[in-house]
């Protein structure tokens, strides 16, 4: 079975949210670094190259395979911020119809810009997932 790539390492979230060369994508990775921080209470840790992590556990997938994941995440890549969400966005839905502009994929959240969106449901969203992940 393939190792896991994306994992929990040592590398430094504040040089890399710093590195982030457009100063507004630059600005929303940090409130949303902020937030998931609140939400968590755990402290933003590196996974990969370019995700930023709060918390761990221990995620089973349908097949039976498990791996430590994260309990919540976000990329700031370059055309949007990739927020990673437990449970299918399906989990979403009445929040995602309030949210503003965004577009979603399988278990992820793409937002352009944070001033697109409501912070208030952006936070509950993030406090749904977290709930989710931790009761499982």
């Amino acid at each position: 079975m393939a190792k896991l790539a994306t994992t929990a390492n040592a590398d430094d979230v504040e040089a890399f949210l710093g590195s982030i060369a457009d100063a507004v994508r630059q600005s929303d990775a940090r409130e949303v670094c902020a937030l998931m921080t609140r939400a968590t209470t755990s402290p933003a840790v590196m996974w990969g190259s370019a995700i930023v992590g709060f918390g761990s556990r221990r995620l089973r997938y349908d097949d039976g395979r498990e791996v430590d994941w994260m309990v919540i995440g976000f990329s700031p890549r370059k055309a949007n911020t990739t927020l990673y969400l437990s449970g299918g966005v399906d989990h979403y839905a009445d929040l995602f119809e309030k949210l503003g502009k965004h577009t979603t994929g399988k278990g992820c959240l793409y937002l352009k810009r944070l001033s697109d969106v409501d912070r208030d449901v952006l936070v509950e969203v993030i406090a749904r997932s977290v709930a989710h992940a931790i009761q499982g």
